[in-house]
Formats: structure tokens, sequence, C-alpha cells
């Protein structure tokens, strides 16, 4: 039996936020999704993690149900500020705070935005370290760009694995499904902003303990990033999977999942899935 409360919408930070929650006890646990992942792509996630905390995945605007259009900035500062309202409007006064990729770029940046007195921990998942003069994000834009019109004109599971070929059926369907909600204007920000937003500086300010966990089988964080970030943030807790790309919980749940447990000092067991639940 699914573990999803509910979807629901607020109004914070001047757009509406959707956002899927998952559990309903124990200590609250926000997670922000990479740069093409709608929360709905995170759900399997929710559903493990809920075990034992109180799950809210977030849409990030321009993506899914939240708030999308012409009208809207999609920067760095004003997607960390979305986080820091979405957090106030619900009462969460002490969370833990997940971010994949994009969405760890966004917790750095909330953090140092006023965020930082209601974080129990922070979890950085694989953030991109490109940035002015350092080396560039691996991933090419037209690979977001081009799969993102494919879905708008209407795709299959099958049409994704042109893109994610390693991924299961439930996830090609289900990425097929909701890719089209992700504004092409808001991916080319994010993408060029992991290009021209230096987040290094952010890590100095973080004062909660930290998880940065990284692929073994990425290029997106090296082990030259990791000793300078060390420096930053000396008490940081690194853990690296070494059998894991990019999307980290897609390539392999499991040790994903017994890391973030390790992390907040619960024992975590992934429940396989009543098909007729």
């Amino acid at each position: 039996m699914s573990s999803l409360l509910y979807g629901a919408h607020v109004q914070a930070n001047g757009i509406r936020q959707h956002y899927l929650r998952y559990g309903g006890s124990g200590e609250p646990l926000v997670i922000l999704p990479g740069i093409t992942s709608p929360a709905v792509t995170w759900g399997f996630v929710g559903e493990v993690l809920s075990q034992h905390f109180d799950v809210y995945i977030l849409d990030v605007r321009g993506r899914g149900l939240s708030s999308s259009g012409p009208d809207l900035a999609y920067d760095t500062t004003a997607c960390a500020d979305d986080v820091i309202a979405f957090a106030e409007c619900l009462g969460l006064e002490r969370f833990h705070l997940m971010g994949h990729s994009m969405g760890a770029r966004f917790a750095l940046r909330a953090n140092t935005r006023g965020l930082a007195a209601r974080l129990g921990s922070v979890l950085l998942i694989d953030p991109p370290v490109s940035g002015p003069g350092r080396r560039a994000y691996p991933s090419q834009l037209p690979w977001y760009v081009d799969s993102i019109r494919l879905a708008q004109r209407g795709m299959s599971g099958e049409d994704m694995k042109a893109f994610c070929p390693t991924w299961s059926d439930e996830q090609l369907q289900l990425r097929a499904q909701w890719l089209h909600t992700c504004y092409e204007p808001a991916i080319i920000r994010a993408f060029n902003d992991f290009h021209s937003v230096d987040i290094h500086p952010d890590f100095v300010t973080l004062r909660a303990r930290t998880l940065l966990m990284t692929a073994g089988r990425g290029d997106v964080i090296n082990a030259d990033d990791i000793a300078e970030i060390r420096v930053m943030k000396p008490s940081i807790e690194v853990v690296t999977l070494a059998d894991a790309g990019h999307m980290i919980p897609w390539d392999n749940l499991g040790g994903f999942i017994a890391a973030v447990g390790d992390f907040l000092g619960v024992a975590i067991r992934i429940q396989q899935q009543d098909p007729q639940s």
C-alpha cells in the first residue's frame, strides 16, 4: 500500500507551489528534485523514506504542477527563496533538507538566505560544482531540450529509452508522462546557472550536519572537488556509491537508501510493493 497522503498546493514566495506528502509521521524531510524531475518522479524515494520521516517532495517552479510560464524568474536565488517560503508556509520549524543535483544547489543557496536556523541536517546528492572558471557540467543542454520537446508532442516509455537507456520500464513511463511539464526556459536558465553561478562559497556557510553523496560512475563531482569542499566544510560527511551514475536513486536505490539511513541514524528497508495494491 502506498504511503502517499496527498498532493497539495500552497501560495508561497508569490507563486503556486505544489508538493507531495508521504508518511506523515517522524521528523520532516523536504526533497528538492533535479533539473527535469517533477516531484512525482521521486515518489519511489518518498515511499521508502516515509517509513521514518514525514516526507515532502517539492515541484520546483517551472516543473510539475507548480507555477510556470514566461512571467517568472528561474534563477538559483529565486528558486532557493521558494524553499524558504515553502517551509514558512507549512510551519516547518525544524527539518532535514535533501537536494539532488540542481536541487542540491538550491538547498545550499537557501541555507545562505535564512533557512539555516531551521535545518536539522542537509543532504546534498551529487550537486553540480561547475561554475565560472571551472570545468563544464558534463551533460549537454540538447539532451534536456530535445527530450522535453518530444514529450510535449507525446512520447512513450519506449521512446524515452533513447535518453535513459538503463532505467526500468516503470521509470521510463513516468518520465515520459511528466517531462512535458518542464518549462523549457526554466530548464535553460538552470543549466546556464550551473556554469555562471559559483555555489562553492555557499558551502562555507553550512552549519547543519551535512552529507555529500557522490556518484562513482558519474563525473559531476571528482576527488579534487571533494577535497576542495572538505576545506570549506571540514565536518562534511562524504559517501560515494561506486556503482551509481548521477541519477543515484534510479541506479542504486538500495545503496542510496542505506547511505541516507546511516546518515540520519535510522535503519530503512526497501519494501517490496504488492502489484495489486
